[in-house]
């Protein structure tokens, strides 16, 4: 088991991608808390044994309270995913500031105040072992844009920035950090932004879209939340204990071609 005696605590725990990875967490031997604003999240009701730790990502107090909670329990963290995150279909012109302000305040704050104040619990599990690490949530939408999601590739280009300059003050202490930047992935998220006005529906039907959306793919798919699990497992043990401050797309091939040339 990669992560046999880790403490981890995955925000964004009871989303799609964060349930798949407190799974995963748990088969690989971690100790999971699953951090979220609800016990059911995003999915119909909870499941797995991970510890649910109420947070609003955003309130300074509960990310301390749920540190304090970490630190009685266990006494130390080894590992910090920062998943929460949410998604405003909307050009700068229709967003509103109050809008922007809470994507700003989930996407990148979040990332700021759970990392902040897991650092002392990490700097703990990085005394005793090769390393801790923090793997944080930007997008290949950070890269490059789709249209009519512009505060959301404005946070995950601020993620992305944060992520290297914290690889860069905390690497010395032992604390990797890294992000994972999903193309499209298949959770309750992008099954709204088929619904939304941002998929750019023309009145097709919703099968249609997604059919649009695999084949726009070099591997003609879309991903699953298991798909980043395996990544970000990886990430979280020990054999990635050279790997700190990149951005790990993962995208089915999504931003490797020229999209205007597809005939």
């Amino acid at each position: 088991m990669r992560l046999k005696g880790k403490v981890a605590l995955v925000t964004g725990g009871r989303g799609g991608i964060g349930r798949a990875i407190c799974a995963r967490f748990e088969r690989e031997g971690a100790a999971v808390y699953a951090a979220d604003l609800n016990e059911g999240g995003s999915l119909a009701a909870p499941d797995g044994a991970a510890r649910f730790v109420r947070l609003d990502v955003a309130d300074e107090g509960e990310v301390k309270a749920a540190m304090a909670q970490v630190e009685a329990d266990q006494g130390r963290l080894d590992v910090l995913v920062n998943a929460a995150g949410i998604e405003i279909e909307k050009t700068i012109e229709d967003t509103t500031l109050e809008e922007w302000n809470r994507s700003f305040a989930v996407n990148v704050t979040g990332t700021f105040l759970t990392s902040k104040h897991a650092l002392p619990l990490m700097r703990k599990a990085a005394a005793v072992g090769p390393s801790a690490s923090i793997i944080n949530f930007g997008s290949y939408d950070g890269f490059i844009a789709d249209p009519g999601l512009a505060v959301y590739c404005a946070t995950k280009g601020a993620v992305h920035a944060l992520t290297r300059a914290m690889a860069c003050d905390h690497g010395p202490e032992g604390i990797r950090v890294n992000a994972i930047c999903p193309g499209y992935i298949d959770t309750p998220m992008l099954q709204s932004f088929f619904k939304g006005e941002g998929s750019g529906g023309g009145g097709q039907t919703i099968d249609q879209l997604q059919q649009a959306v695999r084949d726009v793919h070099p591997l003609r798919t879309y991903g699953t939340p298991d798909d980043i699990a395996n990544l970000v497992t990886w990430l979280a043990s020990d054999e990635a204990r050279y790997a700190s401050g990149q951005l790990w797309v993962l995208d089915g091939g999504l931003s490797a071609q020229v999209q205007q040339m597809r005939l």
